[in-house]
């Protein structure tokens, strides 16, 4: 063998290759460097903007309504726990959440709903990241859901409103939408003052959703506040009971009652039929949800006697001794007849109010001047709203014209031609209560008293409402309005409903009064409307309520019976009137 081929070859260094691959790592590495450096020096606001778009979030701390109480503390509204079931589309789709239809069926069972309503909200948009299956389940259905671990549904906490009084003060109360916005009655009206506005706070998440870092204060937010209402709770039980006993019984069409405190003109009750239940709102219907009280006006009739007789007083037409001939029971003004129930000759303005004389309390009217008539009304706040500061208030309607027939003047006095409100009424006794005070009527629980104004003498409320004692005994029109242990001044009102034309066969029975009449304390009007059957006057429709509503009322106030002495003390003050 040639030791020429024998020799072993050295390897041998090519250096060019080694020059190309030096010069392109570090090519490379400068390129690196230079592109790092161009994106954290020279322009790094994308690449932030990038990674906030993919972190960064706005969270709220959700603020509870606040709490509606009556004037002792007792829940009227509050705000309660619950979830609402939501459902990410895309994520359904993205983990095969159809998998197993058995789960969706479980879900579309609890939640009440069909099992096609519930997928073709996931099927309608697969893109979507957002969507309702359900909004405020009870917390034990949210932790049956929980179990059934769907991919993409998910909870969300939320709270609902819950009333604890139910039906008792619905119209009052009033209800809030799904999203906790009050839209009737108190919820509406304190709306902004119970909402607060939720802290809004910007953090950045990690990729499973945890908050990693709290950054800045976006929207400082303000807390609900809580609302106490005027409102006795125990009061308004008693005033809703007898008078949906009261249209229950006679058949009514609908009715009214409202409680003032004459001291202050705090509303202590408001109650309407027919109500609702603001806890089950699925089929609500508009004409149970109104608060009658204070929307609905209607002609008052004899019940607003008192006060022309008071007119007439402050005018110095007419005498409190006086006595008005009302015989033969009837009288012509004008071409019509206005007539009593019987002819009762001679009366006192007392025995006009006791027997409700149409023709006595006619002659008083046309005695005086019809601006005082009318002036006396406005002043005791007809036409007017009363301050109570709800939406819907009515304020009634006194007619305003240039000339007035006989036959107006004395209609305008036994309560035609003019409209007003339940709570109108109460308002109008209760300022014959406290002396000819106007108090602003308030259904929120006030600090102190508020002022008032002198709209009729001490004196001349004080003759009126011992007049009016007579009402309620043996030889009036309301004995069932009668009240052992509490005089009342009080007095009944029936009046024909306006119809196409003229009036029809349907009525209005009203009652109003104030008790006790040696220190008044409430003041209540009692409404009933369109009452079937054989009765349909004032005294025996709205008495009994009244009575049973004030008795009960005064009692719960700790208010003393009026004693023998007292009782005599009253007789002799009421004789002296006459």
């Amino acid at each position: 063998m040639n030791k020429q081929a024998k020799r072993i070859q050295k390897p041998q260094l090519i250096h060019w290759r080694l020059y190309v691959v030096v010069a392109f790592v570090s090519l490379l590495f400068i390129t690196l460097v230079v592109r790092a450096a161009y994106i954290q020096i020279i322009e790094p606001d994308k690449l932030r903007y990038e990674s906030d778009m993919r972190t960064l979030r706005t969270t709220s701390r959700e603020v509870q309504r606040g709490l509606i109480s009556d004037r002792n503390g007792e829940m009227l509204a509050v705000s309660v726990p619950v979830r609402a079931v939501w459902v990410d589309p895309k994520r359904v789709y993205a983990r095969d959440g159809f998998k197993d239809m058995r789960r969706w069926q479980a879900l579309a069972d609890v939640l009440h709903e069909p099992l096609t309503k519930i997928l073709s909200r996931v099927k309608r948009h697969p893109k979507k990241r957002f969507a309702y299956l359900k909004r405020q389940v009870t917390p034990a259905v949210a932790d049956y859901i929980k179990l059934l671990n769907l991919p993409g549904v998910y909870l969300k906490s939320e709270s609902r409103r819950y009333y604890p009084a139910g039906e008792i003060t619905s119209q009052l109360i009033g209800i809030t939408n799904i999203d906790g916005i009050g839209i009737e009655g108190i919820e509406k009206t304190y709306d902004t003052w119970l909402t607060g506005t939720p802290s809004k706070q910007k953090v950045r998440k990690s990729r499973d959703g945890l908050v990693v870092e709290r950054l800045d204060m976006v929207q400082e937010g303000e807390n609900s506040n809580d609302l106490v209402l005027s409102i006795d709770q125990r009061i308004q039980q008693l005033a809703y009971r007898e008078l949906k006993k009261a249209t229950e019984i006679n058949l009514a069409t609908s009715g009214s009652i409202v409680v003032l405190d004459i001291r202050t003109g705090e509303v202590l009750a408001m109650a309407n039929t027919p109500s609702y239940n603001p806890n089950s709102t699925d089929k609500l219907q508009a004409f149970r949800m109104r608060n009658r009280a204070l929307t609905d006006t209607f002609e008052p009739g004899s019940v607003i006697k008192p006060f022309v007789v008071a007119a007439a007083l402050e005018a110095g037409t007419i005498q409190d001794n006086q006595l008005i001939d009302t015989s033969p029971g009837w009288m012509r003004l004008g071409g019509r007849r206005v007539r009593d129930g019987r002819n009762y000759g001679d009366l006192s303005l007392t025995d006009i109010l006791v027997h409700s004389s149409n023709v006595g309390i006619s002659k008083v009217a046309l005695s005086m001047p019809i601006e005082q008539l009318l002036g006396t009304y406005a002043a005791l706040g007809l036409g007017t709203y009363s301050g109570i500061d709800l939406i819907g208030e009515s304020t009634g309607v006194v007619r305003d014209s240039h000339r007035w027939s006989d036959f107006e003047r004395a209609t305008l006095s036994f309560g035609y031609g003019l409209t007003i409100t339940a709570l109108q009424l109460a308002r109008m006794y209760a300022t014959l209560g406290s002396k000819g005070i106007l108090y602003p009527t308030s259904i929120v629980k006030l600090k102190k008293k508020p002022e008032g104004v002198q709209v009729l003498s001490a004196d001349v409320a004080n003759k009126v409402m011992r007049m009016l004692q007579g009402v309620t005994k043996a030889e009036g029109t309301a004995v069932r309005a009668h009240i052992e242990g509490y005089p009342v001044a009080g007095k009944t009102g029936t009046s024909r409903k306006a119809v196409a034309g003229g009036y029809g066969d349907d009525y209005v029975a009203s009652f109003a009064g104030v008790a006790p009449v040696n220190n008044p304390r409430l003041a209540i009007a009692v409404m009933i409307n369109e009452p079937k059957g054989d009765h349909y006057y004032g005294g025996d429709i709205a008495g009994p309520p009244f009575a049973k509503v004030m008795s009960g009322s005064l009692q719960m106030l700790n208010v003393e019976p009026v004693t023998s002495k007292d009782k005599v003390k009253i007789a002799t003050l009421a004789r002296t009137n006459q």
